[in-house]
């Protein structure tokens, strides 16, 4: 309960955190939030030219493919990173004033958030363009958005806690966030791969289930529920462990910034 009160005092402060981080990300950009939309849509036109163009490997709506996972993972990766950097670059901040220090890595995954669903307009266009149009499974969309918003945060909250104590884990976690794109089916089909020997690569990769259900929304397709659930259960737990983590090591973040 006093966590809820403390929240609730300090909401406003979260929404100011938020909406600075968002004016610092586009403070010199001439582009703007336009570059928001326009970033993973040059990102969508190399990728449809080089695997469906020159390797042969896309369809038509190959472009909605890839975009869907894109956008997603480009989420993850950012909303993460940023959440690590969050109480090392608010160091000033602690050390002068009180403020709940969770406060930081949540503003700065919940402003990354704001632009994600901002971006999500580039993937309607491109839909309705390719020709794939929404069906009542779209409503299923709102699941995968509300568990890769938990699964960012549980992350974030782990990496920030880690990032205090060990500077290097933001290199580690630019090595780990490679690995992790190129086991998330982004650019290419895994209807091959997933049945052979290696398929427990993306059973176990919660990014993956989440990417699969907004996959299937977006493309009219029944949810995978199994996926859903697997999703669902790993960011809850993360989330849990992550906010626990940070709960138990914030009063020693002052030594170490």
């Amino acid at each position: 309960m006093s966590v809820i009160k403390t929240f609730g005092k300090y909401r406003n402060l979260l929404g100011e955190l938020v909406k600075k981080d968002i004016k610092l990300k586009y403070r010199n950009s001439y582009l703007g939030v336009i570059w928001t939309m326009l970033e993973p849509l040059l990102t969508m036109l190399v990728l449809t030219l080089v695997f469906s163009e020159l390797l042969g490997k896309g369809t038509k709506d190959f472009p909605v493919y890839i975009l869907t996972g894109r956008l997603l993972f480009s989420f993850y990766s950012n909303g993460t990173k940023a959440a690590l950097k969050a109480v090392r670059n608010n160091a000033g901040m602690i050390k002068k004033v009180y403020v709940p220090k969770y406060m930081y890595p949540l503003a700065s995954v919940l402003s990354g958030y704001v632009i994600f669903l901002i971006s999500l307009v580039v993937l309607a266009v491109v839909a309705v363009v390719r020709g794939v149009y929404p069906t009542l499974q779209l409503f299923w969309i709102v699941v995968p958005l509300a568990q890769i918003l938990l699964l960012t945060l549980g992350s974030g909250m782990l990496l920030s806690t880690m990032a205090v104590f060990f500077r290097d884990i933001e290199y580690l976690w630019g090595v780990a966030l490679m690995l992790l794109m190129y086991t998330c089916a982004i650019f290419y089909k895994i209807d091959s791969v997933i049945t052979g020997t290696n398929g427990w690569i993306f059973k176990y990769n919660p990014l993956y289930a989440i990417i699969v259900n907004f996959r299937n929304a977006v493309f009219g397709q029944a949810p995978d529920f199994q996926s859903m659930f697997y999703a669902t259960a790993f960011g809850a737990v993360l989330m849990l462990f992550g906010t626990f983590v940070f709960y138990k090591q914030q009063d020693k973040f002052i030594l170490y910034l």
